[in-house]
């Protein structure tokens, strides 16, 4: 299967495919963190248009986030980067939906005006971090939890809980909040793998 994950620089998603042994590609205007070969440094509205069966797609979510209203909500200096970010994410989903036909969007909980399909939670996938991330799924089923661990998330104190939001300032502090967490990449290698 032709997989792309449009603005992935990690290669967290693109790897769970490649290690399943589909033809993944990652792509995003930064350069990959793992240097792979089988990352694209270029406009994704481009690569989109090659055509692929699965597209999965991480746009930037720091003006679409609810944790940024302090800084993007309305009446706030950054507003319009927010309604512009809405507009392009948007655009993004659509222009995906003509070119594959499976199409997953990621981002956290935001301002999103088309519902998400699904909500799903690291803990639901292994990870015993908090994180409610949604996905806006075309012709995907949601996500099936596979390693439940709330019952060990549940009895950690809140700065491991909620870890990426404790993260210290620091120059890669927005890479690391924005990395997909391995169990969830895993899952969706493993049941959205056509």
């Amino acid at each position: 299967m032709r997989v792309l994950v449009a603005c992935e620089f990690s290669g967290r998603v693109r790897e769970a495919f490649r290690d399943r042994e589909h033809e993944a590609w990652s792509c995003d205007l930064l350069p990959a963190d793992d240097d792979s070969e089988y990352h694209l440094q270029s406009d994704c509205f481009e690569i989109i248009a090659a055509g692929w069966d699965l597209i999965i797609m991480h746009p930037p979510c720091t003006a679409l986030a609810v944790s940024g209203n302090a800084w993007y909500g309305k009446g706030m200096a950054k507003h319009k980067l927010r309604l512009n970010a809405v507009k392009w994410t948007v655009n993004l989903f659509e222009h995906a939906k003509t070119f594959a036909n499976k199409v997953a969007l990621e981002n956290p909980v935001g301002v999103l005006p088309i519902k998400a399909s699904q909500y799903v939670q690291p803990w639901m996938f292994g990870h015993p971090e908090s994180k409610k991330t949604g996905l806006w799924l075309h012709n995907l089923n949601p996500l099936v939890e596979t390693a439940n661990v709330k019952h060990i998330f549940d009895n950690l104190p809140k700065n491991q809980q909620q870890r990426l939001h404790y993260l210290p300032p620091s120059p890669d502090r927005w890479k690391i909040r924005s990395t997909t967490f391995q169990g969830i990449a895993d899952a969706m290698a493993v049941q959205w793998n056509g």
